[in-house]
């Protein structure tokens, strides 16, 4: 039961700063962030929780410490390396951007009118996590984005009054903080010019830029600084900057428009930019989906890229200056494009509507996911990656089903169409149709994979057809509601529906005596699942309640009340408590652990339920979400933010806070123009894993998935120390060829760097001797270590060794606790093997050329001696 957050897949982006360290790429995803290693094609998401939707973030100059602000101005401090939180911290307004300094010492917040400069804080926790070091006050409206100078000593703001405004990190007598005016629409972006660019300009024969301002409407200015004398000359003349960090750089001068560039894109708005001083390049994003890459200091543009026809919302650069992130709110899009080359490093998009089912491969390995956006995606667990998905459908996908061999799927949808789906040639191999139009709502394929069964909305029956030959087979009627949920028996010709009607029925399908038995509830059904055995039949009910049936007698075994177990918040709509309301306190979801001792649960709120099959009880109750930004997450209502007119959150006064919202947010055709519907925090699909070692919930912020591998290889267990097991220590075990115990110390201490220098330090010959005496019960925290050393060291021969002894020595433990670290290392090992085949060939290719060439060059030679 000790399950983890382990990922969030399929969450679309909604908006937030781009953030780009190294290889990996930094987004939003609702209330948590998400980390994407673009070399690697892996994605994982942070454990933490913000209180509503992460807007900004802020990335320490050696990528360690994040700096996560919701819409609300609360923040966290996260060790990003350790993945551990630090502090909370609130800035108790809307913080609109975020900055550290370039040296890493301070960190700029836009909060309100208000920029606040914070001295950085430490990577250990402390009682106050932040110190404020200054704030300035001279904007009229709210400051909308931030650059600091290259020396860390000087700050650029920009506002939505119209002008930029640079700021000293530190007082200096005399200096008046200038008003560089002159745009005719909000600043978009800042940035302090770099030496290469000043250089570059003076090549040009330009004016020499030391600050550049892009507005909304496309206009770039760039601002030189004249005037003063030299640093030192202003330092020593008195006028005094408290403090070490402080430079004179821009005082005793004056600020001049030296030029203006508008390079609007055919009238839309310009929407998002970001600026690379070193390469001396400007990304563009506007309003239609376009942006442009420019060159400074001329404003050249050197190229241009749609990504579709919805604003583009945030734009990052890489250090090296050849990836540009880009976010699409609208579209729920991210795209990393490689400019130079004009290739894609990535292009993931979430499902922009509801998940509504989820289920996994026969073997685990894989995740099939649907939605409410008539897309189906098959996602790679491990890696957190989408690697299909399939758009055939036209309408809401309701239910899946796995091919019992894994190499195909089945989906069903509102459009009246089951899909069959190869996951070999990823395409549609099989529509399953009806003689009239019907509406799918459940699913169902036998276990030998030949006969599927689909439930209907409307017409209340359900449909058999033979997947070989596409067939209609027979038709199953005798419910009068909706059929929500098919499920067959593991192991017998049974196939079990429920309905709005009120019943669960069993059929014979394959002998063709229709209907078996009749299992009457007092309300409706709303899913069903068996128990592995096929000895038991789960049915939830629309009272709350779980009614356990032996299907072959038709006798009820037990009753599960889960009605104050689904209960989740208030609603914003809602006009008694959350105590008080009933309504939606139901299960629409149900699934058996493997080996039938547990029953998860999850229904119209944001929990999971977990109960003891046995005995009835509830064992554990999981929050798939904290955010506030849904409804029905807080347990009770401020009633300030109410009005005759309903919820305040329900009006839409069209803040640019929008785009940070799931898509089910936008208007229906039913609501009131200006009206806005806020999303419901609810599952809509349980999902477990064939080993019951993971669990997927399908939720309104996409699928979360939980595992009980989700520590990872070196979890740190505070219980396990003692006063000698210390970094110190085993290095020094290892510089004394003590390997076995320097290897024990670090796999205790949970350190991965230190894991990896004994690995990579042990000597080949002694690996097979130290695999031999560690204890088997840190077999597969080791292979999860090394299946990161092979993905990022040269060293593939040793990492190789470590993996084969480890096999050979702790083969059953390995076999019943790290699937997924296995998994890993084939998946890293197959990718190896691909890239040095296809470099070995290419290289037998290169040289049978040269000994061709040679050959050919030879002729004549032997001629002329002839």
């Amino acid at each position: 039961m000790d399950y983890k957050f382990s990922n969030l897949l399929g969450a679309p982006y909604r908006g937030g700063t781009l953030l780009i360290h190294g290889s990996e790429l930094l987004s939003p995803v609702g209330n948590r962030v998400s980390q994407i290693d673009l070399t690697q094609s892996t994605s994982s998401t942070l454990p933490f929780e913000n209180g509503h939707q992460v807007r900004t973030l802020a990335l320490s100059p050696d990528g360690r410490l994040l700096v996560s602000i919701d819409v609300e101005g609360r923040a966290l401090v996260i060790n990003r390396r350790r993945r551990a939180l630090l502090h909370h911290f609130s800035f108790k307004d809307r913080v609109r951007s975020a900055a550290f300094s370039p040296d890493g010492a301070f960190l700029a917040v836009a909060v309100g009118r208000l920029v606040q400069v914070w001295r950085a804080p430490e990577l250990r926790k402390s009682v106050a996590p932040l110190a404020l070091h200054r704030t300035y006050g001279q904007a009229h409206a709210d400051v909308t984005v931030l650059a600091w100078s290259p020396c860390s000593s000087w700050l650029a703001a920009g506002a939505e009054d119209l002008v930029v405004r640079p700021l000293s990190l530190n007082p200096i007598q005399g200096y008046r903080v200038p008003s560089l005016m002159g745009h005719r629409a909000p600043t978009v972006a800042v940035q302090f010019s770099s030496a290469a660019q000043r250089e570059a300009a003076g090549l040009l024969g330009l004016p020499t830029p030391h600050l550049w301002t892009l507005a909304q409407d496309g206009a770039l200015y760039t601002w030189t600084y004249e005037g003063g004398g030299a640093e030192e000359d202003r330092a020593g003349d008195g006028g005094g900057a408290e403090g070490p960090h402080q430079s004179h750089e821009y005082y005793g001068g004056h600020w001049r428009l030296a030029s203006k560039y508008y390079f609007n894109q055919r009238g839309a708005r310009l929407t998002a930019a970001a600026f690379h001083p070193e390469v001396g390049l400007l990304a563009a994003g506007f309003s239609n989906g376009v942006f442009d890459l420019l060159q400074l200091p001329d404003a050249v543009i050197v190229h241009t890229l749609s990504i579709g026809s919805q604003a583009i919302n945030s734009l990052a650069w890489n250090a090296a200056g050849d990836w540009v992130a880009a976010g699409s709110a609208e579209l729920g899009q991210l795209l990393v494009w490689e400019w130079r080359s004009e290739t894609h490093a990535l292009k993931q998009q979430g499902h922009a509507a509801d998940v509504a089912a989820a289920a996994f491969s026969p073997d685990g390995g894989l995740l099939a996911t649907a939605g409410d956006d008539a897309r189906v995606k098959v996602w790679t667990p491990a890696t957190g990656f989408c690697f299909v998905t399939f758009r055939d459908h036209a309408a809401p996908v309701t239910a899946l089903a796995w091919l019992p061999t894994g190499h195909g799927l089945l989906s069903a949808s509102l459009d009246g169409t089951v899909r069959a789906w190869d996951l070999v040639r990823y395409r549609c191999f099989r529509t399953l149709t009806t003689p009239d139009p019907a509406q799918f709502v459940s699913l169902a394929l036998d276990p030998a994979g030949e006969v599927a069964c689909a439930g209907t909305r409307d017409g209340f029956q359900v449909y058999v057809w033979s997947l070989k030959t596409g067939r209609l087979l027979d038709v199953l009627a005798g419910h009068e509601g909706p059929v929500v949920g098919l499920a067959f028996a593991p192991g017998a010709p049974l196939l079990a529906s429920a309905s709005w009607d009120g019943s669960v029925r069993t059929w014979d399908v394959f002998a063709g005596r229709g209907g078996v038995e009749r299992l009457q509830h007092s309300h409706d059904v709303l899913a069903l699942a068996w128990r592995p055995d096929a000895r038991q039949l789960a049915a939830a009910t629309l009272d709350g309640g779980v009614t356990l049936w032996d299907p072959h007698d038709a006798v009820v075994e037990g009753t599960i009340s889960g009605r104050r177990d689904v209960a989740g918040g208030r609603l914003a709509s809602d006009a008694r408590t959350a105590g008080n309301t009933s309504s939606g306190r139901a299960f629409t979801s149900l699934a058996y652990s493997p080996d039938g001792a547990l029953l998860f649960a999850g229904g119209a709120s944001r929990y999971v339920c977990v109960y003891d099959v046995a005995e009835r009880v509830l064992l554990r109750r999981f929050a798939t979400t904290a955010n506030a930004s849904l409804d029905g997450v807080r347990d009770m209502l401020n009633s300030k933010n109410m009005s005759d007119a309903g919820p305040l959150d329900a009006i839409n006064d069209g803040s640019d806070d929008d785009d940070l919202l799931p898509d089910t947010l936008a208007r229906r055709d039913d609501d009131l123009p200006g009206a806005r519907r806020v999303a419901v925090a609810r599952v809509r699909a349980v999902a477990l894993s064939p080993s019951g070692r993971s669990w997927a919930a399908a939720t309104t912020s996409g699928v979360a998935l939980y595992s009980l591998d989700a520590a990872g290889a070196a979890a740190f267990d505070p219980t396990d120390l003692a006063e000698g097991v210390t970094p110190e220590a085993a290095l020094r075990a290892l510089r004394s060829g003590a390997h076995l115990r320097a290897l024990l110390l670090a796999l205790r201490l949970g350190e991965a760097e230190l894991t990896r220098h004994v690995l990579l330090s042990t000597p080949r010959e002694h690996v097979p001797g130290v695999v031999r005496l560690l204890p088997p019960a840190l077999a597969p925290g080791l292979l999860a270590t090394l299946g990161v050393l092979l993905a990022a060291s040269p060293h593939l021969e040793l990492g190789l060794a470590w993996v084969r002894e480890l096999a050979r020595a702790h083969g059953a433990a390995l076999s019943s606790g790290a699937g997924p670290a296995l998994r890993e290392v084939q998946r890293l090992l197959s990718a190896t093997h691909a890239d040095l085949a296809g470099l070995a060939e290419h290289n037998l290719g290169t040289l049978d050329y040269l000994v061709a060439a040679g050959g050919l060059a030879g002729v004549p030679e032997q001629a002329e001696a002839a």
